[in-house]
């Protein structure tokens, strides 16, 4: 079986319910609508976002209780190459597959796929009150929030630098990171997508679920 099904049927089996049919995201699960019935496009939107969040609120306990299990999850991709637009270490990871795969891997959590999308998932911290599982964001192509990476403590966080470069930890304080740093984010349970990339995610989840179908 290839290492991709088996990711998508751990990620199915994992309490945090991250793949779930589009009934589930009826506001009150014990009542369905008819067949005949339609439901508003509107709430189901709106169940969809309360779905993102109940989720969130998991993940971020779920953070806090397992960072070092994340953590070390993180540096088993150590020495994969970047590259870019992929999703799966046989291949490579560029930034923000990297810390994707990490979270989905070891958490059974889909996080936004942009690292610009990540950035307005959670509560933005200052630096000094990093923790480790924490996002790190850089600025590193003239552009807000173009990179990310997981901070795993003691002023340093892992990441995928660039094409020509494998997955490794560097140091916040070194002068490129340093003048670059853009920000942190903590994954509280809280989010500031609007409503296409919060569509865009759970449009994700619903792929998940029609490719495990077929596994």
């Amino acid at each position: 079986m290839s290492l991709k099904k088996v990711l998508l049927l751990k990620l199915l089996g994992l309490s945090l319910g991250a793949i779930v049919s589009v009934s589930a995201y009826a506001a009150d699960p014990v009542i369905e609508a008819s067949a005949d019935v339609a439901v508003p496009k509107e709430s189901m939107f709106q169940a969809g976002r309360s779905y993102i969040a109940r989720v969130s609120d998991r993940l971020a306990d779920t953070v806090t209780g397992k960072s070092e299990e994340l953590i070390n999850r993180a540096m088993e991709v150590i020495g994969v190459r970047y590259r870019w637009d992929t999703e799966l270490p046989q291949s490579g990871l560029d930034g923000s597959s990297f810390v994707g795969y990490v979270f989905k891997d070891k958490l059974g959590f889909l996080l936004p796929r942009k690292s610009t999308q990540m950035s307005r998932v959670g509560k933005p911290i200052t630096r000094e009150e990093l923790q480790p599982g924490d996002l790190v964001f850089f600025n590193t192509m003239r552009l807000t929030f173009s990179h990310v990476g997981i901070y795993v403590g003691d002023n340093k966080f892992i990441h995928s630098p660039s094409k020509g470069t494998n997955v490794r930890v560097d140091d916040l304080g070194s002068l490129y990171w340093d003048k670059r740093f853009d920000g942190a984010r903590r994954l509280d349970g809280s989010d500031n997508l609007n409503d296409s990339e919060r569509q865009e995610l759970l449009n994700e989840v619903k792929n998940l679920k029609r490719k495990s179908r077929s596994l």
